[in-house]
């Protein structure tokens, strides 16, 4: 008997309440948990369409978030670190703009793949 592979990793991301709940929708619209529908859309091969276009735009907007967040949390005046209330308010106002970063890149990267053919 063949013992079946085991998941033991997690790959996570954060996204908004409006992000979830479109996630939602369509994994409930092709009848799978939002695990199996995220689980099927990661490991699906090129070609995912719409699917790879909404995951880039998550992908990178978290990766333009934490960046942001890298370079605007500094160490006060004083050296001390920012506090719990200051590291809140600024993954808010980066979360706040994250997608729209995202697809801002993105479109700018089109462009400027389009002109140089």
């Amino acid at each position: 008997m063949v013992k079946a592979s085991l998941r033991t990793k997690s790959v996570g991301t954060k996204v908004s309440d409006e992000e979830y709940a479109a996630l939602e929708a369509r994994a409930r619209a092709e009848n799978l948990t939002l695990s199996e529908w995220m689980r099927a859309r990661l490991l699906e091969p090129d070609g995912g369409g719409a699917a790879d276009d909404l995951l880039g735009e998550v992908l990178l907007s978290e990766v333009l978030a934490l960046r942001a967040l890298f370079l605007n949390l500094r160490p006060l005046p004083d050296h001390a670190l920012p506090g719990e209330a200051e590291v809140r308010a600024e993954i808010a106002r980066v979360d706040a703009t994250k997608m729209q970063r995202a697809r801002e890149r993105l479109a700018a990267q089109k462009k400027a793949s389009e002109a140089a053919r």
